[in-house]
């Protein structure tokens, strides 16, 4: 997610999207398969909640990029 991406269709968009998700299943994923594996129930909500915001992060990402330069009504 820190290289720059062009998106000018939806295959574009769907190609950004399958990368990112692997990013994110390969960090976040991991990490809250080990705290369901290892950890107790604080851990596994954290996990969570990590995953949630690394998702909410990506898909803000995206957004302001496709919005770069439209005024906000």
């Amino acid at each position: 997610m820190n290289e720059t991406m062009e998106i000018d269709n939806r295959g574009d968009f769907g190609l950004w999207a399958i990368e990112v998700a692997k990013q994110l299943v390969a960090d976040q994923g991991f990490e809250l398969a080990r705290a369901a594996r290892d950890g107790n129930d604080e851990d596994v909500r954290a996990a969570g909640n990590a995953l949630g915001q690394a998702i909410t992060n990506a898909l803000m990402e995206v957004y302001d990029g496709l919005t770069e330069g439209i005024e906000e009504e």
